[in-house]
């Protein structure tokens, strides 16, 4: 009987490359469409939850690749044993109509597999930047522009293109108080002219 072959240990880069596969992944299934100023959301989990049974079950088959990305990284199955356990319970309660489907939105398997990847990585591959995990999407993009053009590499573009989201949320923000300042200055002057 042969000994285990050990799970080679990936660079720095394939970690954080994993690492982001599984935070597209996560975003996808658990927080699609986000409640703005919150890391709450809802996703295709929730969705196929609304199918009886059957989305139930397909939700908790695709939450296994989540798994198969942590042990990509070498994450110790010890490690993972709750969230298995969690993806279980959440396709199990899934087949309550309605109560499974708010379950799905709070409970987030596959987000929680994701905090459990993103500390192994920051302990075992010394990675403590997290943006390749809050902006995956842009972050792949970025690093694809980056293989063709020295532009794309300049640490003040490569800031501003990864904190596109974060910037026009405060663009928003700001063009709301303004709104709202306004629309107060315009009925205060609508009173002060119906009282004189």
């Amino acid at each position: 009987m042969t000994a285990p072959t050990e799970q080679k240990k990936l660079t720095q880069q394939q970690a954080i490359a994993v690492e982001r596969d599984l935070a597209k992944f996560a975003n996808t299934m658990d927080s699609l469409v986000r409640i703005p100023f919150t890391k709450q959301g809802v996703g295709a989990d929730a969705a196929l939850s609304t199918i009886p049974f059957a989305g139930d079950i397909a939700g908790f088959i695709l939450t296994l690749y989540a798994f198969k990305k942590a042990r990509e990284v070498g994450v110790p199955q010890h490690k993972l044993k709750g969230v298995v356990k969690l993806a279980i319970m959440d396709m199990l309660v899934g087949f309550v109509p309605i109560v499974g489907t708010l379950f799905d939105v709070f409970i987030r398997p596959s987000r929680k597999t994701l905090e459990i990847v993103h500390d192994h990585i920051r302990e075992e591959y010394q990675v403590h930047s997290d943006i390749h995990v809050v902006h995956p999407f842009l972050h792949e993009s970025l690093e694809q522009k980056q293989k063709t053009s020295a532009f794309w590499r300049n640490p003040i573009v490569s800031w501003i293109w990864l904190r596109i989201p974060d910037l026009l949320g405060i663009a928003v923000v700001i063009l709301l108080v303004l709104a709202v300042w306004a629309g107060f200055s315009y009925l205060w002057q609508f009173y002060q002219n119906i009282i004189s």
